[in-house]
């Protein structure tokens, strides 16, 4: 039977393979499953920086004499 999800395969160092067991162990989930999080809240975190970055873009090239107001933002005359 085909697997329905994607497959990866990876190489842990012993001690970090360790801990991520440990980790799943005390969640009472698979090893596999417990990897799976782990790269999905990287991934959130990774996300999280590149829009923290652009914020500051946005706040540092900000000129408030060119801003709109809300009311110029929305007039549709």
């Amino acid at each position: 039977m085909a697997a329905i999800n994607p497959r990866i395969n990876i190489v842990l160092e012993q001690e970090l393979f360790n801990e991520v067991k440990l980790l799943a162990k005390r969640s009472g989930i698979s090893l596999s499953l417990k990897v799976r999080d782990l790269v999905a809240e990287a991934l959130n975190l990774n996300e999280d920086k590149i829009w923290l970055k652009k914020a500051k873009e946005r706040r540092d090239t900000f000129n408030n004499s060119k801003a709109l107001t809300h009311n110029q933002m929305w007039d549709k005359t």
